[in-house]
């Protein structure tokens, strides 16, 4: 059994009871949801819609239809999240430039109305908050100097956290040709972090 801080920790403590024990929950995998909802919207879409916006939305769903989440090993609870996200995506690019919705609505969290809600994703310390920020943007501007074969294999692999086999069917290669790719995409990662982020 994982330790109660672990993912599967945090996901037992929920189903018996804990409700607090969601944000941590969110918050170990807040930025690698970030980095993939920041790859999911077009650029167009990226000038208008937050990521934080689709982050809340997220936080909001999951929280409110976590009953239907099944444990399936490690990666599962982030696929389920990505899922997720990428709805809210669809949700909001569809709906975008309609008066927003009031924000009490969208995101009911917790309140002396609402005790029973989730915290708000963003609970932590602002100097926590912005350099975790930082480091996903960070991350991202290395990430965009990559060629697009690059980054795909790497988002795929390490923020999807898809198999080498579930990779190399997403791109239509052998799995020995995409292993082989992702192995250059991260060398070329590396190179780009140790040059301070010039390709």
């Amino acid at each position: 059994m994982g330790s109660a801080t672990s993912t599967f920790g945090l996901i037992d403590r929920i189903r018996h009871g804990d409700r607090e024990a969601f944000t941590p929950l969110f918050q170990k995998y807040r930025p690698r949801l970030a980095v993939f909802v920041h790859y999911r919207l077009s650029p167009q879409l990226r000038a208008q819609i937050e990521i934080d916006d689709i982050l809340q939305e997220t936080l909001f769903k999951a929280y409110k239809e976590f009953e239907q989440f099944s444990y399936h090993g490690p990666g599962s609870f982030f696929r389920w999240l990505s899922r997720i996200a990428e709805h809210a995506i669809v949700d909001e690019a569809r709906y975008h430039g309609r008066e927003k919705r009031r924000a009490a609505e969208v995101v009911p969290f917790r309140s002396e109305s609402n005790p029973a809600g989730p915290e708000p994703a963003d609970s932590q310390s602002p100097s926590r908050l912005f350099a975790q920020s930082e480091n996903v943007r960070g991350l991202m501007q290395k990430l965009d100097a990559l060629p697009a074969n690059y980054r795909e294999v790497i988002l795929l692999s390490k923020v999807e956290g898809l198999s080498t086999a579930e990779v190399a069917a997403k791109l239509g290669r052998t799995r020995d040709a995409t292993a082989l790719l992702l192995h250059r995409a991260l060398k070329h990662l590396r190179q780009i972090k140790d040059s301070g982020g010039k390709p």
